[in-house]
């Protein structure tokens, strides 16, 4: 595996891996959960929401940044994140490791990757946020393996 600063080429294969990585998530138990209207209300064209979000993950001018996992030639997964320096606190905005290559410590090492890039530029703390749901149990289990402390909240919804 390497690991590599994002160039231009990479946006469609991120884009591609990001709709992969969480469509599970928003099809499978995000719509079910909450139901039709609030999953329209809240997320109903996630596709194109990570169309929109995934091109405006790398700006270095802004302090927004990404790095992708190559695996035998090809994007195995990636990792965004940005620093904001006068707090001294960097935030992981996405984490998504293609399905093959899960379980093989890519996401650990993108996260290290991004943590080191991180304390390179000024920051001192990191706040990573993933969901309580089971689909997202693998993430909180790397998240925990990296010492990252949970901080339990509650979010609901209402259809009105």
């Amino acid at each position: 595996m390497h690991i590599r600063t994002f160039v231009q080429h990479d946006l469609e294969r991120l884009v591609e891996l990001t709709i992969e990585t969480f469509g599970p998530f928003y099809e499978d138990y995000f719509r079910p959960l909450v139901g039709e209207v609030i999953f329209a209300n809240q997320h109903g064209d996630w596709r194109d929401d990570y169309r929109r979000q995934v091109p405006e993950f790398h700006d270095p001018g802004r302090h927004k940044y990404v790095a992708v996992a190559e695996i035998d030639g090809a994007i195995g997964g990636y990792v965004a994140w940005s620093v904001d320096p006068a707090r001294k606190n960097g935030t992981i905005t996405l984490v998504a490791v293609s399905a093959e290559h899960r379980r093989h410590r890519t996401g650990t090492a993108l996260c290290e990757h991004a943590f080191a890039e991180m304390r390179a530029l000024g920051a001192e703390v990191v706040e990573i946020g993933t969901g309580a749901d089971p689909f997202h149990a693998p993430a909180r289990a790397l998240y925990e393996s990296l010492g990252c402390i949970q901080l339990p909240i509650a979010v609901y919804y209402q259809q009105l």
